[in-house]
């Protein structure tokens, strides 16, 4: 099941086929690039929306890749209107094409103008998926200092509580395409990995050890689960079926181990060792073998990594002076901290997790005694806040 169908099914209707196969005229392609940022944001402007819709089409478009202009400075025209239902109108305003021309009934007007701007997306950067329809789980802080796992909309609207232990509950991880979340809880008084199903409330066991269990991170076909237990002493990478079946070690290095991710292959586990001494990032295929590290070149603790679903760049957390962002080839290289625009500031956060769309990060951010929840676009290196629930919300995970 694909996690972009997880709400009410949205009816989308066909107003008219305005595709027209003509040759663009021949004024050019208008190009806006922040100067600060040295990055190509395809100009777009929003017209005859207000209220919700408007807002809710302007955070959509913004942190996927758009700029948004004063007409006579757009590329591209969005237009419509909202009453029951959302009418919406793309044309390119240089060549004066229609791209698109719908109407969206059914549903919400959020999800209405979200599923707009996931088509508006697709249509005008290619090969990129639109990720406004999808969404996140994360863990929340309560005020008796116990923490619940909710879940929401990617934006951080409709946000609902999956847990209501009055416990720890963290680490919460998506099996892919499915309802089910696993996470790690107290509940029963020692940290357990549990699975729970959405729709049916139901909670299994999945690792109950002695000791710790926790780090859970599901292969991407959904099969296995990778995650740390300390079981036979010092906390190692394990992987096991995703019922916790068929258990098989991993690592033996008598050291911390954390934060496991898959590859998209499922063929290689990224995970965090401090084997020597400090908190960096190695590889290991999943079936065992040897660790590899994963060379960056950033000095410091380096934790916390994401593989990106396209299988090209790992985001992790790097703690050099406050813990900032970066990224690295999968395979190792290059590594790079992720700067605000033009201020040579590193992005401040912690908990990276990628978008399925392989370009946008969420992350946690700390500020004051808080900490919220923001997503990044890798790219223009943009940052939004996510609708926020009171207390702190982190480790939050997208499903895929």
């Amino acid at each position: 099941m694909n996690p972009t169908l997880f709400r009410p099914l949205v009816v989308v209707t066909l107003l008219a086929s305005l595709f027209v196969a003509s040759l663009r005229a021949a004024e050019p392609e208008i190009d806006v690039v922040h100067p600060q940022q040295g990055v190509r944001l395809v100009p777009i402007a929003l017209e005859g929306f207000t209220g919700e819709v408007r807002s809710t089409l302007k955070f959509d478009l913004e942190i996927q890749g758009f700029e948004i202009v004063p007409s006579d400075k757009a590329q591209y025209l969005v237009s419509g209107s909202y009453g029951s239902s959302l009418i919406g109108y793309l044309q390119d305003r240089i060549s004066k094409v229609w791209l698109l021309s719908k109407e969206y009934t059914g549903a919400s007007a959020r999800l209405q103008a979200h599923t707009f701007a996931d088509e508006i997306v697709e249509k005008l950067i290619p090969g990129q998926a639109g990720v406004a329809r999808t969404q996140i789980a994360f863990k929340a802080a309560t005020p008796s200092h116990n923490s619940e796992i909710y879940l929401a909309d990617y934006d951080g609207y409709n946000a609902q509580a999956v847990t209501r232990d009055n416990t720890i509950s963290r680490d919460p991880a998506w099996l892919p395409g499915c309802r089910v979340l696993y996470y790690t809880s107290y509940m029963s008084g020692n940290p357990f990995i549990y699975s729970h199903e959405l729709q049916t409330r139901m909670r299994k066991v999945v690792a109950g050890f002695s000791g710790l269990n926790t780090g859970a991170a599901l292969s991407p076909d959904g099969r296995r689960v990778a995650m740390i237990l300390s079981k036979a002493g010092s906390p190692d990478l394990y992987v096991a079926d995703a019922d916790g079946g068929n258990l098989k070690r991993l690592t033996t290095t008598k050291e911390d181990e954390s934060s496991p991710c898959w590859s998209p292959d499922g063929q290689t586990i990224c995970f965090v060792s401090r084997m020597r001494g400090v908190a960096e990032l190695y590889r290991i295929p999943a079936a065992g073998g040897s660790m590899e590290m994963v060379r960056t070149g950033i000095p410091g603790n380096l934790t916390e990594p994401d593989w990106s679903p396209d299988g090209k760049t790992i985001v992790f957390t790097a703690q050099t002076g406050g813990f900032v962002l970066g990224t690295v080839p999968a395979g190792g290289g290059a590594g790079t901290i992720l700067l605000k625009p033009g201020s040579g500031e590193a992005i401040r956060g912690e908990d990276p997790f990628w978008a399925p769309n392989s370009r946008t990060v969420i992350f946690t951010r700390r500020v004051g005694d808080r900490r919220v929840l923001s997503l990044l676009d890798v790219i223009s290196k943009q940052v939004k806040d996510v609708g926020q629930i009171s207390g702190s919300c982190s480790q939050p995970a997208w499903a895929r």
